[in-house]
């Protein structure tokens, strides 16, 4: 499994300790050094929707007032600038295999990650 995250992120945190309770093999991946692939952007867009897929809390999403462009965006020009820009993209990503979750909730962990 992969698991873009960030080091700063809380949420983030709990997902690890969550995966690593559960004893899940990841691999821990820099989300804002190394962004998800488009592919993987794709896979989460299918599963939770484009909205859903912007972090909306963050300091680079307000500054470049993407709330506003959402609007006029096409989904290929949403992932281009989701995958330039991993600090857009709300975190973290699980992704193993034909399994993705976006953010961390705990009851779909246990859905998705089992245990």
């Amino acid at each position: 499994m992969k698991l873009y995250s960030y080091n700063k992120c809380g949420t983030c945190r709990k997902a690890i300790k969550d995966l690593e309770a559960k004893n899940i093999d990841f691999e821990v991946i820099d989300i804002t050094e190394k962004p998800p692939s488009k592919k993987v952007l794709k896979s989460a867009i299918k599963v939770k929707g484009l909205q859903k897929l912007f972090n909306t809390s963050g300091v680079q999403y307000r500054e470049l007032k993407i709330k506003d462009k959402l609007k006029s965006m096409t989904e290929a020009e949403a992932i281009d600038l989701l995958a330039s820009n991993g600090r857009l993209i709300k975190r973290p990503i699980a992704v193993d295999k034909d399994k993705i979750t976006v953010g961390f909730d705990a009851d779909e962990y246990k859905q998705v990650w089992g245990k």
